[in-house]
């Protein structure tokens, strides 16, 4: 299984976003990046990110939610649009960055659980 991105949504508009996208398709799982220090301890930026859970967990309280360390994430999603051709140009658009970010956090979680039977 790949992950691959969907689109990059304002952070303003996500709830909504994913509230329309469920009743598209059906969600059965929340993977989310959470900002980590190099010690491990959680970042400045994880307080945001803690709201947005509250959130999240508020509207969708039948969806697990799982986090995932997102250190390293835009070195390697720099990396990936260098080895796959992508103009300096869109290298500096940081919703591109975000989306193919985004990827490798889903696909990091996919490949740790792809024989456990976790959806």
């Amino acid at each position: 299984m790949f992950a691959s991105a969907l689109e990059t949504i304002p952070s303003a508009n996500i709830i909504d976003y994913l509230k329309s996208l469920s009743q598209k398709e059906t969600i059965v799982r929340f993977v989310v990046g959470y900002p980590v220090n190099l010690n491990g301890r959680p970042s400045e930026a994880a307080h945001d990110v803690d709201t947005f859970l509250g959130v999240l967990r508020k509207e969708f309280p039948d969806v697990p939610v799982t986090l995932e360390d997102e250190r390293f994430t835009s070195v390697l999603a720099h990396r990936a649009m260098i080895d796959g051709g992508m103009k300096k140009s869109a290298r500096r658009d940081k919703m591109e960055v975000d989306k193919i970010s985004a990827a490798i956090i889903l696909q990091g979680y996919l490949d740790r659980n792809q024989n456990k039977g976790t959806k």
